[in-house]
């Protein structure tokens, strides 16, 4: 797709919400995008329609991918939705990239984390915090940590976050899922990765509780309202946005995620995105 490509289609008179996750729908495993699904999504922003991220990435590792696809959304939901941002660059308190924390969910850790480290013996543990910061422990190596520092366990506690990420390298994915079955986690909601890897939230937080909060402030109706997601994060999300707009799984997504989707495209790996966008008006 060249630049005339792009701007070829009149703008759109009833703009969509695109809600869109990251890692595997919008970036390679390796964190890159490939030039077809760029264009896709600048595309469908120069239609104006409202394309937007929602991933559980922290502001600091989404914001990368946003100057990577070129699109300042009004809103991003980060943190599987414990934290939106809000485009305000001329605001006192705007970052570099010109957004403000518009909305933030945070939970105390510690009783998350005293319940799961004695099923793990082997465990690694990373928490963040609202203004992006974060502390992990021992061995958390293949996790972005830049704003980061390690510390021992107990420096984790005692301090609200918005994000708690459990490593277990000792286990495979369906072995992880039984152990933390078996920890009765009542008082956080969580999602285990691809690999023995779980995300935690504040209990009733999703993507889906952020996006509620961003569409009914856009003003956009349930009816145009589009996500796409591949992972277990994402299901909620679909749920929410299936019965009345389009929720779209990637091809390449587990089972579980396959189920709830109302359509499902092509994997990452083939861009199965870019057609997804290029069908919105």
């Amino acid at each position: 797709m060249n630049e005339t490509d792009v701007v070829s289609r009149e703008p759109a008179a009833s703009p969509w919400l695109v809600a869109l996750d990251v890692d595997g729908t919008v970036a390679h495993e390796d964190g890159s995008v490939s030039p077809a699904v760029r264009d896709a999504v600048r595309a469908a922003a120069a239609r104006g329609h409202e394309v937007m991220l929602a991933t559980g990435r922290s502001w600091g590792a989404t914001h990368i991918i946003l100057s990577a696809l070129g699109i300042t959304p009004r809103y991003v939901v980060c943190a599987n939705g414990a934290m939106i941002m809000r485009r305000d660059p001329e605001s006192p308190e705007a970052d570099a990239h010109g957004y403000v924390i518009d909305h933030v969910e945070t939970f105390l850790p510690d009783d998350v984390l005293t319940i799961i480290r004695p099923h793990l013996s082997d465990g690694r543990y990373l928490v963040e915090y609202p203004e992006g910061f974060r502390r992990y422990t021992e061995g958390m190596y293949e996790w972005d940590l830049n704003n980061a520092e390690q510390v021992e366990f107990e420096e984790l506690l005692g301090t609200p976050v918005i994000r708690v990420v459990v490593v277990s390298p000792e286990h495979d994915e369906a072995e992880f899922s039984q152990v933390v079955a078996e920890m009765g986690l009542h008082q956080v909601a969580y999602a285990i990765g691809w690999t023995a890897w779980m995300d935690i939230a504040p209990l009733g937080v999703n993507k889906s509780t952020a996006l509620a909060v961003v569409r009914e402030r856009l003003g956009i109706p349930f009816e145009r309202v589009l996500v796409a997601g591949d992972g277990r994060n994402d299901i909620e999300m679909m749920e929410w946005a299936r019965d009345r707009g389009r929720a779209v799984v990637m091809g390449q997504a587990p089972e579980s995620v396959l189920a709830v989707a109302g359509e499902i495209t092509g994997p990452v790996s083939a861009d199965g995105l870019a057609p997804v966008l290029d069908s919105l008006p």
